[in-house]
């Protein structure tokens, strides 16, 4: 038991009495009432290994850290912390017979482990008996995890780590790493890790290199000699500082310290170096140029202040000087972190208590003392403090986020140089790269754009500012294989000979000129892929470049689909899609070959829309134009002669009206447009030789039930049955372009085929001699022939950067005109009958014209009821007859065919003679009245008259 420790005591319960609230105490318990149920001491255990970096500053750290908490009155007033550490001396074993002694004593939690590996397994313990683990330096991903509850990690995840390591790696664009890393929790959990944040930025682990947990030099240099022949020269080392600069040296001795490798140490190396232990004699040339990271810590007040008095505390331990590195801060804060958790647990009013364990007192046997360890009984509600804390620390904030990891996750990036080393940057899980300090960012925005992600220059190893490639080839003396197809037909691309083992032709000299290209020497040699009889399918030799029976496969590889999911294609260097070849004859000229240029359905609408227009014509004119006018046999001749004329824009008639005018105009230009089109289409039948073939193109094909050729071993045959579905039966094979030159001569009757369906590059290639062929239809696929590279090689990216530069400054083509350009055939004047005019190709001007021809007469039809409502209703009341509906309409028809100027005069004439009329009716009116008065006058004269007499 470790010394100075008392007995298990009984602690009373809280004292009776009236609570007060206070400000400060959110849970409302009077802080003074509380102190006196406290303990005296709590006691809290420490697992380290005291002769490692890390284990002599975190030891010096947490006995600060002990004594500025019970210093403080602030924290755990009237309590003290009894912190007893022990030496686990990198052994697993020792670190859980610690951790049981630990749990034998009123043990409430323990600092530590600081190896991962020790925390692995401790963790069982303080998940059964409820006692929390906080680590400052147990940085494996996987403890966090729901199996090891009681772990609190106070330090950052390697899983940050990892996934600034990948950062990097995405940042100066490489692809593949080798992992170099410690066979054990720590070290494959953490590259397990790095997996996964290179496999987000579409880069990949290519080799991982384990080493022993306890390495001696003969290990080390047999991993790193084969990490030397790998391809791959972007190189992770993650392991412990205890031999990591024994791995370094080994590297050196071999040479992977010079140009072209690039070393990122994970920050086992900024312990050491913070730490400034004694180097090792010559160790600072071992690690000239590395890359590695160092946790960010954010300057502080209280940072500074602990790292003045940093020198002071070290010469007090007595164990000589050495530097504070970034897990001391941590080791620092971990004691904080549990004593505010203390304080909390002790005002919500915990206390210090313990129970047995049944089922440890359910094992018996043995001398071993179980019944010792028992269950902390406060030990959930400490954790639930501690993982809800929220303090500033010297590390900065310390909150833990749902995952059980602190905030913030941070790291610089270190460049070292000569004696010391360079910042670069930062890294940080909310910012990603930046050359600011990561809590410049916080109050921003997220934002982990590229725009944001940089680093300053780096000196890589061998003293260079170039940024390395990151690859090689493997120097295990070892070619390049690379295989080739040995074609029997079109050797013009391909052609091998067998007496001198050297392949010659189109595709071989690009490959060649493109090598040439490159900024590296590659040693390669070309082995022939094939029988030699029949032409081999490029299909199988990339799925022998992936049995790794070649390392890459060059030739006419043509760039498909299916063969893309199995290798890497470089840029095409020839585009060649799938074509169809098929027989065709000459076209004879004959008396109907002006009735060609259209289809008989154009034929019928053109006529009709002459008919139509001239009838729309005669009758906006009909009323107003003369020439319109007249019987009905002239009326009849007048509009098909006006229509037709106007093919020939030879009409004589004048248009007066407007709406006729318009619908004229626009008539005429759809006549311009089809009579040109009739020219071009008739002479071009006349003038060039015309050939015409039954097959027009892929769709005649799979309506037919004939035989199809294709080249053996092409992709042409899955294309034709998958996307086509035509049947395997219907597919003959031919093996040379003597054989597709018979097959179409016999034709489908003769046991040939009615057409070969093959790339465009060989059908050119074809064609050049063969005048009775020719290609019919369009080209209804549309790729291009690369050069095949396994997954993920970065050869492939080259290379095809080398192509593009071939194709820019000419060189492509001169290769190209040197094999494939060929004497044309007598008959490349010739072309293949020429499609006759559709009505597709015409209708939406025919739509604009029938479109105006109905609103012309809408329009006009308007106006005429207009003017017959104005004009003709004063028949009708002269003659006091009611007009009835069918003697209406036939005086509207009458109407319709009167010239308007005899409408506007008889209306005249009307309107004169009505006027005339009420003229006359209003004097004899007058006349009548004047004789009506006389006669009363008179009347009157002799009623007076004889009034008188009387």
């Amino acid at each position: 038991m470790p010394h100075g420790w008392s007995k298990r005591k009984q602690h009373q319960g809280l004292l009776t009495g009236k609570l007060h609230p206070h400000e400060d105490n959110p849970l409302g318990f009077d802080i003074l009432a509380n102190v006196t149920t406290r303990p005296a001491v709590v006691n809290v255990g420490g697992i380290i290994a005291f002769n490692s970096v890390i284990g002599k500053v975190a030891k010096i750290a947490i006995e600060a850290a002990r004594h500025d908490v019970n210093s403080s009155p602030d924290v755990l007033p009237g309590t003290k912390l009894q912190i007893s550490m022990l030496d686990s001396n990198y052994s697993g074993f020792l670190g859980i017979v610690e951790a049981m002694e630990f749990m034998e004593a009123e043990t409430v939690a323990i600092i530590g482990p600081q190896s991962s590996v020790i925390a692995h397994v401790i963790s069982y313990i303080a998940n059964e008996l409820q006692v929390p683990l906080l680590s400052f330096a147990a940085t494996d991903p996987t403890l966090t995890s729901l199996q090891y509850p009681f772990f609190v990690r106070t330090t950052q995840s390697d899983l940050f780590q990892m996934a600034a390591i990948a950062d990097i790696v995405d940042h100066y664009g490489w692809t593949e790493v080798i992992a170099v890393y410690i066979d054990d929790d720590y070290g494959r959990n953490g590259i397990v890790s790095l997996g996964d944040k290179l496999a987000e930025k579409r880069c990949r682990i290519a080799y991982k290199a384990a080493l022993n947990p306890q390495p001696t030099r003969e290990d080390i240099m047999d991993v790193l000699v084969n990490v030397f022949f790998s391809e791959s020269r972007i190189l992770v080392l993650h392991i412990y500082n205890t031999y990591g600069l024994e791995v370094l040296n080994v590297a050196k001795y071999l040479g992977m310290m010079e140009s072209g490798f690039v070393w990122i140490a994970t920050n086992w190396l900024s312990d050491i170096l913070d730490a400034k232990v004694t180097l090792p004699v010559n160790a600072s040339d071992d690690i000239q140029g590395l890359i590695t990271l160092r946790m960010y810590t954010p300057d502080s007040k209280l940072k500074s202040n602990f790292v003045s008095r940093w020198s002071n505390l070290t010469r007090e331990d007595g164990h000589g000087s050495f530097g504070l590195n970034t897990f001391g801060l941590y080791a620092y804060d971990s004691v904080w972190i549990l004593a505010r958790a203390l304080d909390e647990y002790f005002r919500q009013g915990g206390n210090i208590s313990f129970s047995k364990d049944i089922r440890l007192s359910e094992v018996q046997g043995g001398n071993l003392d179980l019944n010792a360890m028992s269950i902390f009984d406060g030990g959930q509600k400490l954790l639930d403090n501690i993982l809800h804390i929220n303090t500033t620390g010297i590390t900065g904030q310390i909150q833990f986020d749902s995952d059980h990891n602190l905030i913030h996750p941070a790291y610089e990036i270190i460049n070292v140089i000569g004696n010391g080393y360079r910042r670069i940057g930062y890294w940080s899980n909310y910012s990603g790269l930046s050359v600011k300090p990561p809590e410049t960012f916080y109050s921003k925005p997220f934002n982990r754009s590229s725009s944001i992600s940089q680093l300053y220059g780096v000196i890589w190893p061998g003293q260079t500012t170039d940024k390395p490639r990151g690859w090689v080839f493997p120097n295990n003396g070892r070619l390049l294989r690379i295989g080739v197809p040995n074609r029997v037909s079109y050797r013009e691309f391909v052609a091998y000979s067998p007496d001198t083992d050297t392949f010659s032709g189109y595709c071989i000299d690009v490959f060649t000129a493109a090598i040439k290209l490159l900024p590296y020497a590659v040693p390669y040699k070309l082995i022939p892929f094939g029988d030699g009889h029949n032409n081999p399918s490029c299909t199988s030799l990339i799925e022998a470049m992936n049995r790794r029976e070649y390392d890459a496969a060059i030739g006419d590889i043509a760039i498909t689909t299916d063969r893309t999911r199995m290798a890497d294609f470089t840029q095409p260097y020839i585009e060649s899609g799938l074509v169809i070849v098929a027989p065709v004859r000459a076209v004879k000229s004959n008396a109907w070959a002006f009735m060609k240029p259209f289809t008989p359905m154009m034929w019928c609408v053109t006529a009709i829309f002459f008919l139509v227009v001239g009838a729309v014509v005669w009758v906006l004119e009909h009323r107003t134009n003369e020439e319109f006018r007249g019987p009905p046999r002239r009326q009849i001749v007048t509009i098909l002669w006006f229509s037709f004329s106007t093919m020939f824009f030879a009409h004589k008639e004048n248009t007066v009206s407007s709406l006729g005018r318009l619908v004229l105009i626009i008539w005429l230009f759809v006549v311009l447009i089809i009579q040109s089109s009739y020219t071009a289409s008739l002479t071009s039948m006349l003038t060039v030789q015309q050939l015409t073939s039954p097959v027009k193109g892929i769709q005649s094909l799979m309506a037919s039930n004939d035989p199809i050729g294709y080249q053996q071993g092409s992709f042409a045959q899955n294309y034709l049955m998958e996307e086509y579905h035509i049947p395997q039966s219907r597919l003959i094979p031919l093996n040379s372009a003597d054989e597709y030159a018979n097959a179409l001569k016999r034709g489908p009757r003769g046991g040939g085929v009615a057409a070969v369906v093959d790339e465009r590059a060989y059908i050119e290639l074809f064609l050049a001699t063969r005048c009775e062929l020719t290609i019919v239809g369009q080209e209804f696929t549309k790729n291009g022939w690369g050069f095949a590279f396994p997954r993920n090689s970065p050869l492939a990216v080259d290379m095809s950067t080398a192509i593009l530069k071939l194709s820019e400054n000419g060189e492509l083509q001169r290769i190209h005109d040197k094999w494939l350009m060929s004497s044309a055939c007598s008959s490349q004047g010739s072309t293949l009958e020429v499609d006759r005019l559709e009505l597709k190709s015409f209708w939406g001007l025919f739509l604009v014209c029938g479109i105006a021809c109905l609103v012309a007469l809408l329009i006009y039809f308007v106006l005429m009821v207009r003017q017959f409502i104005i004009h003709y209703p004063y028949e009708g009341e002269l003659s006091g007859e009611r007009s009835s509906m069918s003697s209406r309409f036939k005086m509207f028809l009458s109407f319709a065919d009167e010239k308007e100027e005899d409408v506007l005069r008889r209306s005249k004439r009307r309107q004169l003679d009505k006027d005339s009329n009420a003229g006359s009716m209003s004097g004899g009116s007058s006349m009548m009245i004047g004789s009506r008065s006389s006669t009363l006058g008179m009347n009157s004269t002799r009623s007076v008259d004889i009034n008188y007499e009387a």
